[in-house]
């Protein structure tokens, strides 16, 4: 990859699967069918590690800050706007957790904080995709550019683990066959 944005695009595309496997489940929830409360809570780890802390701690790390030195406000621009939507995918990912205790599913609040992370998630994913990386790809050198790559490349083996990348795409792989074929 030339560019950090293509790296970041490429996980958008694994999230943005993930996200028709959990409104899957919200559809399958809704309509009272079995579903493993194992899945739904190995779903919720994958977007906590996956999406989360690898792809946002990618962002907020190395990326979002080499855009505020290029010169892309921070403070009241598009970083600002990209940070708060993570705050509140965290804050639904915190949500759907706490309904889906060992004590109860919660079947209503789990759908409700699902549906409002996929709808957050889908519309930030076509911000940055659109906007904020053809900004920053338009403002960074390609010398900035392979410092990302390599910084991310690092993130991900310090942060998540040597080869546990691979091993999250092969759970989403399990979930498409579960719910989506």
């Amino acid at each position: 990859m030339e560019r950090a944005s293509q790296d970041l695009m490429h996980e958008h595309e694994a999230i943005l699967f993930s996200l028709k496997v959990l409104e899957e489940i919200c559809n399958m929830v809704e309509s009272r069918k079995d579903v493993l409360i194992k899945d739904i809570t190995d779903l919720i780890d994958f977007l906590k590690l996956f999406a989360d802390k690898c792809h946002h701690g990618k962002e907020e790390g190395f990326l979002f800050p080499a855009l505020k030195e290029a010169g892309i406000p921070a403070d009241n621009g598009p970083i600002a706007v990209m940070l708060a939507e993570h705050t509140m995918g965290r804050d639904f990912i915190r949500q759907m957790q706490e309904s889906t205790t060992d004590k109860a599913f919660r079947k209503d609040e789990f759908g409700k904080s699902a549906r409002g992370y996929i709808s957050l998630m889908r519309a930030h994913i076509q911000k940055e995709n659109n906007v904020l990386f053809p900004m920053g790809d338009a403002k960074l050198s390609d010398a900035k550019q392979r410092e990302l790559i390599e910084s991310f490349e690092k993130f991900e083996e310090d942060v998540i683990g040597k080869g546990k990348h691979e091993e999250l795409h092969k759970q989403l792989h399990e979930f498409n066959s579960k719910y989506l074929k």
